[in-house]
């Protein structure tokens, strides 16, 4: 492509994680002190306190799930991912400036804005690193980031890129890569487990199942495989006694074992990078638990990090939005009204 003579700054938003076990309980407190994670009525009122006590009480159980990982790897991941982006998208011939912006820890959003600022940046592309839009990921994110910009260049956000064939073709490679681990790939089952969210995000109208699902099935037809008829959707990370996405990932793998299973591929797809949810919750816990359920065989497909096919997926979707206008970073704020205005049309 032509080379664009303006610097862009791109953002990568994650949620970020505790480098140290001394981290666990404030960034536990961050995250319940979100207002997208915690709403409830006069939650202005009651939701410090509330994030303190939820922050507290799950400490002790998290840093051991931290511990058994060595502290969360998704900074240095994201990190990696940032700096292989910027490379790409210079070869492309857009002059970038990629920074990181956590959620939960650092560096923070603010910390993000203060280095665009610092690279002196002619526009601003938002890269939410959430393949499927949800208020509690990627609307958070924008939210945050609106509180804390305060400047004038153009902003514009990428869209959900769940639908990105390469980004499909990314997934497809890394779960390739797992299958060719098994003497029989074509028997194997495949998991799909992605993070759940509560049940009453998904009754608000927020996207995020259906855009699972539709991802699952565009990895299932671009993948082609012959486990196709094997293949099934989880869910992970449940907090709380209220009703999440289900079935969750410990249900499934009870399944498997009572239909006489053992061998079991989990494919981690709501995740760009592997962290918390994969190393310990998946590779290490539902790995044991597979184990003494009868599952002899059980592998998980390497996160997709900074896979050349990954980086390229991003590149693509920042240069399809350079030079969108500003307006839209409110637009995409506000996707989930709009795709609940969308299922009242057709619904009617």
């Amino acid at each position: 492509m032509a080379r664009i003579s303006k610097r862009v700054g791109v953002v990568l938003f994650q949620l970020g994680g505790p480098e140290s076990l001394a981290a666990v309980e404030p960034f536990l407190y961050n995250l319940f002190c979100d207002p997208d994670i915690i709403d409830f009525p006069f939650a202005r009122l009651g939701r410090r306190a509330l994030a303190k006590l939820i922050s507290k009480t799950r400490a002790k159980k998290a840093s051991e799930h931290y511990a058994s990982i060595g502290g969360s790897p998704i900074r240095r991941f994201t990190e990696q991912q940032a700096a292989a982006l910027e490379a790409r998208l210079m070869l492309d011939g857009v002059d970038a400036r990629c920074v990181v912006a956590m959620r939960y820890w650092h560096p923070f959003t603010a910390e993000a804005v203060a280095q665009l600022q610092e690279a002196q940046t002619d526009q601003v592309v938002l890269l939410p690193l959430y393949p499927q839009y949800s208020s509690t990921t990627t609307g958070s994110s924008l939210n945050e980031w609106q509180r804390r910009w305060t400047g004038t260049v153009p902003v514009s956000c990428v869209s959900p890129f769940y639908r990105n064939p390469t980004y499909i073709a990314s997934v497809v490679e890394r779960i390739d890569e797992a299958l060719a681990r098994f003497p029989h790939p074509s028997s194997v089952p495949l998991v799909f487990s992605a993070h759940s969210v509560p049940v009453s995000v998904i009754e608000k109208g927020d996207p995020y199942q259906q855009q699972i699902e539709e991802t699952v099935a565009l990895v299932m037809e671009q993948g082609g495989w012959c486990n196709s008829n094997h293949h099934r959707l989880c869910y992970q990370s449940k907090v709380g006694a209220s009703r999440w996405l289900e079935p969750s990932l410990h249900q499934t793998l009870r399944q498997l074992a009572s239909e006489k299973r053992s061998e079991v591929c989990i494919v981690p797809i709501s995740f760009v990078s592997d962290h918390v949810e994969t190393l310990a919750e998946i590779d290490h816990h539902a790995r044991e638990e597979a184990r003494a359920l009868g599952i002899e065989r059980f592998e998980m497909t390497l996160g997709l990090n900074d896979s050349p096919t990954f980086i390229q997926a991003l590149a693509e979707s920042v240069i399809a939005t350079i030079g969108e206008s500003g307006a839209q970073v409110q637009e995409k704020a506000n996707y989930q009204e709009r795709e609940t205005a969308a299922v009242s049309m057709l619904a009617d």
